[in-house]
């Protein structure tokens, strides 16, 4: 059911512990307030015993009525033990973009956000390299460079988590920023940072995953979009995407026809974290 011109949508979602109850308490408390509730989907996991909801309603019955809302799902999430996120639809992400030299994620990145087709706001362009300043002119938005070698990247990285606090961003997105951050840096960008790894996780880690593939023969060639975590790509995956090859398909080849599934898989990952549809579960997500 669409939604009456002038009303304001809202997105709720939450995971905790399984337990009798959370659908019923949670839904009643919805329906009580007057949320008009335009989209919901859930996931109950056997094996870690979670469970996870996500919910779009609108405040057509609303009126005055949230912030009592807000202050009763607040004693709820307390009871049942849920980590929940609240927001305004309307009220996109802060996302922070940092790129190396490869720029073919970053253009697919920004072509999308204009077109209105990622639901982000566009902060910034970090690199560590000069050589994206100019498509960071054309879409105005500001470029932040910040060379790094072995003995500066303690200060780089301080820099750089100054641009993240001063920008207050929500999700900072590694789109080929071929640099190995700290685990210090890691830990607090934890479950706010998206990185694209050019090959079908856990395969193929580290460094040039196409020639790790060509060495092997492979037939398929992917890409995977993760959180960054402190162990070098092992973070849970959001998405992957793969692309038949043959034989006679070089590493050079490879490494071409990778473009246009690293590029797929790190806008469709970027786009369901701000959508709050993605949840972390353990070692793996849970889409919802």
């Amino acid at each position: 059911m669409s939604n009456k011109l002038g009303n304001e949508d809202y997105i709720l979602s939450f995971s905790c512990p399984d337990q009798r109850g959370v659908v019923a308490r949670s839904t009643s408390l919805l329906a009580e307030s007057g949320a008009f509730v335009t989209e919901i989907s859930n996931y109950s996991d056997p094996i870690s015993q979670t469970f996870h909801m996500r919910v779009v309603f609108d405040n057509r019955n609303l009126g005055s009525n949230k912030i009592r809302f807000e202050s009763d799902f607040k004693k709820l999430a307390s009871e049942f033990q849920m980590n929940y996120h609240l927001r305004l639809k309307h009220q996109k992400p802060k996302i922070l973009i940092a790129v190396s030299k490869y720029d073919h994620c970053l253009n697919v990145l920004l072509n999308k956000w204009k077109s209105g087709v990622l639901p982000a706001e566009v902060c910034g362009i970090v690199s560590n390299h000069e050589d994206s300043k100019k498509i960071s002119e054309w879409y105005e938005l500001p470029f932040y460079w910040l060379p790094i070698t072995p003995e500066t990247k303690k200060d780089q990285e301080s820099d750089f988590q100054a641009i993240i606090e001063d920008l207050n961003v929500d999700l900072l997105v590694l789109a080929r920023y071929m640099q190995i951050l700290s685990e210090e840096f890691c830990e607090r960008l934890q479950g706010r940072a998206i990185n694209i790894h050019h090959s079908f996780l856990p395969s193929f880690a580290g460094s040039k995953p196409y020639h790790q593939a060509y060495e092997r023969g492979v037939k398929v060639i992917g890409a995977t979009a993760h959180y960054v975590t402190p162990e070098l790509d092992a973070g849970p995956i959001i998405v992957q995407e793969v692309r038949p090859i043959t034989h006679e398909t070089t590493a050079d080849q490879m490494v071409h026809l990778g473009h246009d599934i690293e590029t797929t898989a790190l806008c469709q990952a970027v786009r369901l974290h701000c959508e709050d549809r993605v949840q972390i579960n353990g070692k793996r997500t849970v889409i919802l």
